[in-house]
C-alpha cells in the first residue's frame, strides 16, 4: 500500500511560504494539516491513545497560536479562520 501525501494547503502565496516559514500563519497551516492527518488516522484506529494525546497537544498549540493571532491581527485571524473552515465566528 503506497501512501500519497496530500498537497499543502495553498492559502499563502508561494513567496510567503519560502520567506516566512516561521510566521504564525504558516505554523497554524502546518498544525492544521497535522490535525487533519491525525484525525483521519484516529477514525481507523480508535484505541491509539498515544496519537490521541498527540492530537490534543497539537490542538492546544494551534489554539494558543490562534489566540495570539487574534490579539495581534484580528483581520488576518478572521480571514484565516474562514479559509481553513476551523470554527464559526461569533456575530453580534
Amino acid at each position: 500500500m503506497v501512501k500519497k501525501k496530500k498537497p499543502f494547503i495553498s492559502i499563502i502565496s508561494d513567496e510567503e511560504k519560502e520567506e516566512n516559514k516561521g510566521s504564525v500563519v504558516f505554523q497554524i497551516l502546518s498544525l492544521t494539516n497535522r490535525i487533519r492527518k491525525l484525525s483521519s488516522h484516529l477514525e481507523l484506529h480508535r484505541k491509539d491513545y498515544l496519537s490521541q494525546r498527540g492530537l490534543r497537544k497539537i490542538l492546544g498549540k494551534r489554539q494558543r497560536m490562534l489566540s495570539y493571532l487574534s490579539k495581534k491581527n484580528g483581520i488576518r485571524y478572521k480571514e484565516l479562520i474562514n479559509k481553513l473552515d476551523i470554527r464559526e465566528l461569533k456575530t453580534r
